[in-house]
């Protein structure tokens, strides 16, 4: 379980978090609202990019803030990011064995190979990054993140710009990671089908403040939530 509470980031004058209350319990959960919402900054402060102004931080009992950012990923802190951050001229292996990790020697091998093959795809260890497809890609940033033993996967924004049948298999694999590594999982992202699919709670952050949380279903349903980010439309 991840508690926060009146967690407050500023840049400036603009308050990009809000004292920002909120629990993730075990599984997927999902981190919705429009740009500028806050759900990347809210990824920064876990991941350790930036140091918030006020608040805490518990993770599984650890105070997450306290650490350094290189004793987070130790710790078990996997990210993806927006932006593509696998290397095109290394091999799936190099990339995903570069993550921080308690594992050694063979342990640590069979620990790479082994997350290459839960995410599928046809990614091969051996091949060259910069041969992949972009679904293939971004596939081999989610091994990365389920490597070296996770507690905390953070998604952001892993299908954006992907076509449907590579969405359906990234799909597929985000619901397995909490089961495959046992890592509480969070994903943002703004495909409300993909949110639905995966997530078994979702909150809602508008300018800094959360606005809704609860399950999935419930969340994507309350009124004020789709007046403002889902138009009208239920999502199935």
């Amino acid at each position: 379980m991840i508690e926060v509470k009146d967690l407050t980031v500023r840049y400036g004058g603009v308050m990009s978090l809000d004292g920002m209350d909120l629990r993730f319990e075990q599984g997927v959960c999902g981190l919705i609202g429009p740009n500028g919402a806050g759900k990347t900054t809210f990824f920064n402060v876990l991941s350790g990019f930036v140091r918030p102004a006020s608040g805490t931080v518990t993770a599984f009992g650890d105070d997450l803030l306290r650490m350094a950012h290189y004793r987070r990923a130790r710790w078990g802190v996997r990210r993806t990011f927006q932006t593509e951050q696998a290397i095109s001229a290394l091999t799936v292996y190099d990339n995903v064995a570069m993550i921080n990790s308690k594992l050694r020697g063979s342990a640590r091998r069979s620990d790479i190979l082994e997350a290459i093959e839960f995410v599928g795809g046809g990614v091969s260890p051996w091949g060259k990054v910069g041969s992949l497809t972009a679904g293939q890609r971004r596939l081999v940033e989610v091994a990365r993140a389920a490597a070296g033993k996770p507690r905390l996967v953070l998604l952001d924004e892993p299908a954006a710009g992907l076509p449907d049948e590579e969405t359906e298999h990234l799909t597929q694999v985000i619901k397995s990671i909490p089961e495959h590594t046992g890592a509480l999982t969070i994903l943002v992202d703004h495909d409300m089908s993909l949110v639905s699919a995966v997530c078994e709670t979702t909150a809602v952050l508008d300018f800094g403040k959360l606005i809704a949380s609860g399950p999935t279903a419930q969340v994507l349903r309350d009124e004020h939530v789709m007046r403002a980010y889902l138009g009208n439309a239920e999502v199935a």
